[in-house]
């Protein structure tokens, strides 16, 4: 490989781990508009593990807008994450697969509008597939694999 191609590599990877971060303050924050713009066009995403839906990002925001309306609290860790980068017609590094293992602990609210503490923990995997494109990396994919969740003061289930 020349520099030039570990360069290009090396900054395609800290976008794509930009843009993986990008998702999960989108998803904690509630801020559906920015998570939309995340996915291409034809984006999907899968949350039927963890009790969700499938489909286009468009209906997948909203389903989470309206569900995660319990939940104002929430804070994605995501972490471990491996990322491959293959070719598309022939140019390299056009698509990327992400796997990465999560933490998200989720909390309502008090009273008088201040947090309280984690009353559902949840974690798993997701699996990315990214694109990159006329406007840069987006994702055309989103998998969620949940392996278990808690809720407050009990112990985990599967």
């Amino acid at each position: 490989m020349t520099q030039r191609v570990e360069l290009a590599t090396v900054m395609d990877r800290l976008t794509v781990d930009g843009l993986i971060t990008d998702y999960a303050a989108a998803v904690d924050d509630g801020d559906w508009e920015a998570y939309r713009r995340l996915f291409t066009t034809d984006g999907r995403a899968d949350y039927r593990s963890a009790g969700g839906i499938e489909g286009d990002a468009v209906s997948v925001a909203r389903w989470l807008a309206e569900s995660l309306r319990v939940f104002p609290m929430r804070q994605h860790l995501i972490v471990n994450r491996r990322v491959l980068f293959d070719v598309l017609e022939r140019d390299t590094g056009d698509l990327a697969r992400v796997r990465a293992d999560y933490v998200n602990p989720m909390g309502s609210v008090d009273g008088d509008g201040a947090s309280v503490a984690p009353d559902f923990v949840c974690g798993g995997r997701y699996a990315f597939g990214l694109l990159r494109t006329d406007e840069g990396w987006r994702l055309r994919e989103v998998v969620v694999r949940e392996k278990w969740r808690r809720p407050s003061g009990r112990g985990a289930t599967s």
